[in-house]
């Protein structure tokens, strides 16, 4: 298949992956500590999930809404790391049509999944705090299925123009450069006007991560003033013990996105290969805290960890 440069597309059954532009005679030696991530995260969120299946104590609704973090977490990893791995110590290059825009829809619906899932851990946390006697009422199993649903179907839903929208172009090249398929890296090949496609993934990315943002800042300013009436002794430690992981996630996860979002804007400025970096190790490093986080911090976590290490 020859690259055509004169505005005419070319028939694209399969793109072919740059990783790296500047740097592909090095890149290898940046799949041994991709592949210990890649291991840390996939065996921590792993260990949870069977901690929390096991654990007849853990079978609350809070640690089932880790449960769904986690499955989020897994599932984004196994999205993107493989491929990249692929690329690295096989050099495969080459990514099926169906398969790139498959992976563009999974990268961009489970990020937002994972941003609402925190939202909804707020709500949590906030009721526990500000509304204990009605904890249990408010947040049963079933409040925890409807979120699931919640979560998964709003955001599939939402998202999925982005890839139909890129799968319905002309594309005059074939050649990404980068080493996932990310909606600007594959639209800019294309022939076409691709205004709609960037304002489409714009406007609903920033609706959706924003409006999470803001309800996740609102609960936690009712929790600091909830907190903040408490006059029993070591009452308000441990109030903001229960909701401390959950926020050191939720910073990590608003921080990391920020950088890459700052990088991708001056894109000019910085080398291209930054934000390349940037986008595969947001798809690895907070999958690889979460589970680490919630089991440092949380004692019941750690004591079914540690059951469970006793059982095998």
């Amino acid at each position: 298949m020859e690259e055509q440069s004169n505005g005419s597309s070319v028939p694209v059954p399969e793109f072919l992956l740059i990783c790296f532009p500047n740097y592909q005679s090095r890149q290898h030696w940046l799949s041994l500590p991709l592949s210990l991530l890649f291991l840390l995260a996939m065996g921590a969120n792993v260990t949870l999930l069977i901690t929390i299946r096991l654990e007849a104590s853990l079978h609350e609704p809070m640690y089932y809404l880790l449960s769904l973090l986690s499955m989020l977490d897994i599932v984004l990893c196994l999205t993107v790391i493989p491929k990249v791995l692929a690329i690295f110590w096989f050099d495969d290059r080459y990514m099926n049509f169906s398969a790139c825009f498959l992976q563009m829809f999974i990268m961009n619906s489970f990020l937002t999944m994972e941003s609402c899932t925190f939202m909804v851990m707020a709500y949590d946390r906030y009721v526990a705090i500000c509304k204990p006697l009605r904890y249990p009422s408010i947040i049963t199993d079933q409040f925890v299925a409807r979120a699931a649903i919640f979560v998964a179907a709003r955001n599939g839903l939402l998202t999925m123009p982005i890839p139909i929208l890129s799968s319905q172009l002309r594309y005059c090249s074939r050649i990404i450069k980068n080493c996932i398929c990310t909606n600007m890296s594959v639209s800019k090949l294309s022939c076409d006007d691709i205004t709609f496609n960037k304002l489409y993934q714009f406007v609903i990315g920033w609706t959706l991560l924003g409006s999470d943002l803001i309800l996740i800042i609102l609960s936690y300013s009712f929790i600091l003033k909830a907190v903040a009436r408490i006059k029993a002794e070591g009452a308000v430690a441990k109030a903001l013990s229960t909701c401390g992981s959950h926020f050191i996630l939720i910073l990590f996860f608003s921080t990391v996105l920020l950088v890459l979002v700052i990088t991708n804007l001056a894109r000019d400025r910085i080398p291209p290969d930054v934000p390349i970096l940037l986008n595969i190790l947001h798809h690895l490093i907070p999958p690889a805290l979460n589970p680490i986080v919630y089991g440092v911090r949380t004692k019941e976590i750690k004591q079914g960890i540690q059951n469970l290490l006793r059982r095998f």
